[in-house]
């Protein structure tokens, strides 16, 4: 028992001081038979020889090797390259936005401006006038955006619509730029201002803002009294083409377009872009319509010029004009709006005779007509069918009928009865309302073609037409009539201090013809003339008392007492 506790303690004693006696060896030696080799029990392992050893080494000193060279290429072959990043992570360029250029009317009052109050200091709001009538001639902008680590990724003001879009270039000035330091948490040590920025150019427009206001409303009034989904007004200087009004309706909201930023106010837009009612076209240059009777004056000068009539032989008006068939077949007949009985060129003006037109433009038994062919030479004469030239995006032109185009669009050869139905501004004829407010301004000024502009100084060139004056007097004294004869589609505008020259149309819309668009086109004062206007009223009953001379009418009334325009 002694020699037991004498060997356990000896041996605890060794195996705390993690030595192995030789005993220790033998004895588990002779346990080898009973362990699994298989399993790796009783595996004696071997000591690792210098190869791995040396192979280990040199791996190593690849490895040092190919950092030192990665060090040397980064600090001195391409030091100047890290450095230039080092300064642009330290360093930093911030634009400065430029105020954009105000906007006003040709008494001052202002249209857009620029606004530090609803918008950080960074980028100035852009701000339209409340008055109505004004978002599709002055348009809004896209404003400069960035990304989520401040970057800008659009660096300027874009103007998207009307004079916004037009004088993107004048008005947007010229950007600065300030670089600032950022120290490792992100925090600005110091800045500078490198490149102040240049304010863009103010605008002076020619429209009276209060003008442009009352045509506006009186559009939309008459619009929602008579039911008509749409219309537009222009008011302009005869002799410079300065635009005293221009506006359309329905209208978006400029001021939410460019400032929107609720869920709410950017569904608005979304539902806006999807009105039918197309809020987004500038009707006023851009909507085609069919103009009905408001061309007849300038058939009617067409027909002076090429001698097809004199101002005072009658043509008998019964109401209609039947062409027999001669085949045998049932009759054509081309109905006019009522009988006028023998009428001349100025009361066929005054009353808008249907059947006059269609013997003047066609012909008809004796009578010799212009031809559909001379019909477009003196449409294109007065600018029908072109743009105009406006300082404003979006412009269309319209559509005179011919041969060509009746060939290309309906693959059929031309009639006579089409003849008859552009004399009175029907079938495929199209204008817009800017195509007709110059060509009425050539009438009043003597006979030049201007260009319609709005922004004021702006010298623009007049095309000389070389009408006769003579034939003009004729033209001016049967819209005169339009207003003053008993029998005048246009008696509203008869205004007291305020001798209107007028010509009225309404042309039929659909197969049906249960829609029309009324038109009002005319210039005052009629004595010595000095501006031109036209008002489209669009889709209304055909049955609707009230027509576009309403409007007409109310705005010339309030431009009486409340202006210096009609004298």
């Amino acid at each position: 028992m002694k020699l037991f506790h004498h060997t356990f303690t000896r041996r605890a004693r060794e195996a705390s001081s993690h030595e192995i006696l030789p005993e220790d060896v033998f004895l588990d030696s002779q346990n080898l038979s009973k362990l699994n080799i298989d399993q790796m029990e009783g595996h004696l392992e071997r000591p690792l020889g210098r190869n791995v050893f040396y192979v280990s080494l040199f791996f190593v000193f690849i490895l040092i090797v190919s950092f030192m060279v990665r060090l040397f290429n980064m600090q001195i072959l391409q030091f100047q390259t890290y450095r230039d990043k080092a300064d642009k992570n330290h360093l930093k360029t911030i634009p400065l936005f430029a105020l954009r250029g105000t906007i006003s009317d040709r008494n001052g009052k202002l249209l857009a401006w620029n606004s530090l109050a609803t918008s950080s200091e960074e980028i100035p709001s852009r701000v339209y006038t409340e008055s109505p009538g004004f978002s599709h001639v002055l348009g809004y902008v896209s404003y400069p955006k960035k990304d989520d680590t401040g970057v800008f990724w659009q660096d300027e003001y874009i103007g998207k619509d009307g004079l916004e879009k037009e004088y993107q270039s004048v008005l947007q000035g010229v950007q600065g730029e300030r670089i600032i330091a950022i120290n490792a948490m992100h925090k600005i040590e110091a800045e500078n201002v490198i490149a102040p920025p240049v304010s863009g150019r103010n605008l002076v427009t020619t429209i009276d803002k209060d003008v442009q206001a009352k045509l506006y409303e009186r559009i939309v009034e008459l619009a929602h009294k008579a039911s008509f989904t749409g219309g537009a007004g222009v008011i302009m200087d005869i002799h410079t083409g300065e635009i005293l009004a221009i506006t359309s309706y329905p209208e978006y909201d400029n001021n939410l377009m460019t400032n929107a930023s609720t869920k709410e106010e950017k569904t608005k837009i979304g539902k806006d872009l999807l009105d039918k009612r197309h809020i987004f076209l500038n009707r006023a240059v851009g909507g085609l319509f069919t103009p009905g009777s408001t061309v007849k004056p300038f058939v009617a000068i067409a027909a002076l010029m090429e001698k097809v009539i004199t101002p005072e032989k009658n043509i008998y008006s019964s109401g209609q004009l039947v062409i027999k068939n001669k085949y045998g077949g049932p009759d054509t007949v081309f109905k006019d709006w009522k009988a006028h009985g023998y009428t001349d060129m100025r009361k066929a003006l005054a009353e808008s005779s249907d059947e006059y037109f269609y013997q003047v433009g066609g012909g008809y038994q004796d009578q010799p007509g212009l031809g559909i062919d001379r019909i477009n030479k003196y449409a294109n004469l007065f600018g029908f069918a072109t743009t105009t030239g406006i300082d404003l995006p979006g412009e269309d032109y319209g559509n005179v009928p011919s041969q060509e185009w009746k060939k290309k669009v309906f693959k059929e050869n031309w009639l006579l009865g089409d003849t008859y139905h552009t004399s009175i501004g029907q079938y495929g004829f199209q204008i817009t309302p800017l195509e007709l407010v110059r060509a009425v301004a050539s009438i009043a000024n003597g006979g030049y073609l201007v260009t319609p502009h709005l922004i004021a100084g702006v010298k623009t060139g007049s095309v000389p037409l070389n009408l006769k004056e003579n034939d003009l007097k004729v033209i001016r004294e049967g819209m005169r009539r339009v207003v003053t004869d008993e029998g005048g589609t246009a008696k509203p505008l008869y205004i007291e201090g305020v001798k209107i020259a007028a010509k009225s149309g309404t042309a039929e819309l659909g197969v049906t013809k249960q829609l029309v668009n009324s038109w009002i086109s005319g210039y005052f004062p009629y004595d010595n003339p000095k501006y031109a206007f036209v008002v489209i009223m669009e889709k209304g009953d055909r049955h609707n008392p009230y027509g576009a001379v309403f409007a007409a009418k109310e705005t010339i009334e309030w431009m009486r007492d409340n202006t210096d325009y009609t004298k």
